[in-house]
């Protein structure tokens, strides 16, 4: 999700050797890496959800917001040295966009994160009973511009706050992980569990694979283009 330092590791270090087309060893480690930071995000997060949904709301919203902040924030600390903590392919392909991250290392990265999002969805339906088409989300509240114009705003701000602390120098990179991490509990506080756009992975799959649900899938393609237009504003 977020660089601990200002300047993108992922410069330093090139996909492959100059004379192997096989990947080098400390790309491999940004790969896992970013496996594993998005498995236990997912996992983290949406089991907060399963367990407020489950046992009669015994989590709640606040409870929910703490759970996301805090395991963005540890997992920025975990691997963000490692591979950046992106977690998201919104934001490895907004970095992209404007040079802040190597091109041919997105589809690997985004193969990871979703990689890591799918294990996790698996791993809470092995862990949770329920009826095999039961989803185990939310769904979006009001009018579809009223659910466009919130992500919107929230995708803003996330953004705005990752690429202020990821791509400016002069930004305290060792608070990097707090300001991430404050930004989505906020988010998740005043607009619902479901915005945290570190779903974005599972979610565009199973609306649009098995629940057709179009505003889902609307909102997906709305979190891309805005983090995509305020990273290259910020940057």
């Amino acid at each position: 999700m977020v660089e601990i330092d200002g300047e993108h590791r992922a410069n330093v270090e090139d996909q492959t050797h100059p004379t192997s087309c096989f990947p080098t060893v400390p790309f491999l480690q940004k790969l896992i890496a970013e496996v594993l930071g998005t498995y236990f995000v997912i996992f983290a997060g949406c089991a907060a959800v399963v367990v407020n949904a489950d046992k009669e709301k015994v989590v709640g919203l606040p409870g929910i917001s703490i759970v996301w902040g805090l395991v963005v924030m540890v997992m920025v600390y975990s691997v963000g040295h490692i591979s950046g903590a992106h977690f998201n392919p919104a934001v490895t392909i907004a970095f992209a966009s404007c040079r802040r991250f190597p091109i041919k290392q997105v589809p690997a990265y985004v193969g990871a994160q979703v990689l890591g999002s799918t294990l996790a969805s698996g791993t809470l339906r092995l862990i949770f009973n329920g009826h095999e088409d039961h989803f185990a989300g939310t769904l979006p509240v009001g009018s579809h511009l009223q659910s466009l114009v919130l992500e919107f705003i929230i995708t803003f701000y996330l953004m705005f706050v990752i690429s202020g602390v990821a791509t400016d120098n002069r930004a305290i990179g060792e608070l990097a992980g707090l300001a991430v991490g404050a930004t989505v509990l906020l988010n998740v506080m005043f607009a619902g569990y479901d915005i945290s756009s570190l779903k974005q992975c599972r979610l565009i799959i199973i609306c649009k694979l098995i629940f057709n649900e179009k505003t889902l899938c609307n909102n997906f393609l709305l979190r891309m283009c805005n983090k995509t237009c305020v990273t290259h504003v910020t940057c």
